[in-house]
């Protein structure tokens, strides 16, 4: 059976008797986790490799060691781990400190004893960490047409995508989406048009030929997908408006429900963070235009004219706020906790996230369908977005997940 991870014992001073005492311990539980002792000639395997750390003075041999795995294994961060007796904690510490110092990404997993439930759930973490990383950099982004005008701090060259967070982008031209919707046939889009109807709590502007249209560029979008091997894709979804005087509001829906993220207005950035929401969390998000805030109180509305339908306890169907065409989604969001994000910069090597609670959906006509709004309870400020924004849009995704995003990006990024 292949390992999960190799692990290398680093110690000095003790004896084999005594480093077996040690050690010895904590052998069933990584064996549990499908950790495997490697010798140093194993150090070159695939696996990610941990530096156990059994005693102090061990620093210069752990940098050593790790120079020797960088040469075939550039692409991962170092973790060692460290455990209550024998200065193996300060050796780690020392030389965590010395890779950071270097430009290093990493990290320390304290184990309290060999009993330690939660340090040894850290490490099944990580390990996840990395297979998400994995699936980042094999993903494809689908980019339809460009990136809308207005995304001027949105817009960031695909390369700097592919260097930075792994994803490929796929630039798709407009005009190959719109021969693929036109060939959609209205018999393949009646039974899609059918559920999507029956399934809403109130139709209000749409009629008929809105959902006919829809339909089709659904139905459109997943053959390019399809087509493409795409794990995400974003459409300048104005030019839909303005060509075709239809929407792409229910296909971004559709399509992120069935395991296809989708993003609005060529938005790389956000369709970017809900691939890696995804990808980590197995939840959906929601990219969302903040509309309104209240310093004071922390709080702020969220509001876009689409949503994950398995995110909403129900949905209305709506025209486009802004041109009164096509099909928009009202959802409502039901109460309850939730985390918002933002990644942003040049390098896109900035992260903003809070967590909050919803405290209710809202139906205001002079906003975007779907409306939510949402205290901010812990970790970034409304204040943030006035004096330091990354951005226009925000991700929201339900349940309480700062630590865990955060603790994905401090080990994962700028590797």
């Amino acid at each position: 059976m292949t390992a999960n991870f190799g692990y290398i014992l680093v110690s000095s001073m003790l004896d084999e008797q005594q480093l077996d005492t040690i050690f010895s311990a904590y052998a069933p539980a990584l064996a549990d986790l499908g950790g495997e002792w490697w010798v140093l000639d194993q150090i070159t395997q695939p696996q990610q490799l941990f530096f156990f750390v059994l005693t102090g003075g061990t620093e210069e041999t752990i940098l050593k060691f790790y120079a020797q795995r960088r040469q075939a294994v550039r692409d991962e961060p170092v973790f060692l781990i460290a455990h209550p007796g024998n200065n193996s904690l300060p050796s780690s510490l020392e030389v965590l400190a010395r890779l950071h110092q270097d430009g290093v990404q990493g990290r320390i997993f304290y184990l309290k004893g060999p009993g330690d439930v939660e340090g040894f759930r850290a490490i099944v973490d990580a390990l996840y960490d990395l297979t998400v990383k994995r699936a980042l950099q094999a993903a494809r982004i689908g980019l339809v047409g460009a990136s809308s005008d207005w995304l001027v701090a949105s817009m960031p060259g695909q390369e700097t995508i592919r260097r930075v967070w792994g994803p490929e982008v796929v630039p798709i031209g407009m005009e190959e989406v719109i021969q693929t919707i036109q060939a959609v046939s209205a018999e393949q889009a009646a039974p899609v048009h059918k559920a999507l109807v029956e399934a809403a709590l109130i139709v209000k502007e749409p009629a008929g030929p809105d959902f006919d249209a829809v339909a089709r560029v659904y139905l459109a979008l997943k053959q390019i997908a399809a087509r493409y091997n795409l794990d995400a894709i974003t459409v300048r979804c104005f030019d839909l408006v303005i060509r075709l005087k239809t929407t792409g509001c229910f296909a971004l829906s559709q399509l992120t429900d069935e395991g296809l993220i989708a993003g609005c207005e060529g938005d790389l950035v956000s369709t970017l963070g809900m691939l890696w929401i995804y990808k980590l969390l197995a939840e959906p998000a929601w990219m969302a235009n903040p509309a309104q805030l209240d310093e004071m109180h922390n709080t702020l509305w969220l509001a876009h004219c689409t949503i994950p339908r398995q995110m909403v306890s129900n949905y209305r169907l709506r025209s486009h706020f802004e041109t009164g065409l096509g099909v928009g989604i009202q959802g409502t969001l039901s109460p309850g906790p939730v985390t918002l994000l933002r990644i942003g910069g040049k390098m896109l090597d900035r992260l903003w996230l809070a967590e909050g609670e919803v405290l209710r959906a809202g139906e205001a006509e002079n906003l975007c369908r779907t409306q939510a709004q949402v205290y901010l309870t812990q970790g970034g400020h409304v204040s943030d977005l006035l004096r330091a924004p990354l951005g226009n849009h925000l991700l929201l995704v339900r349940g309480h997940h700062m630590n865990r995003l955060y603790n994905w990006w401090s080990a994962m990024m700028n590797q």
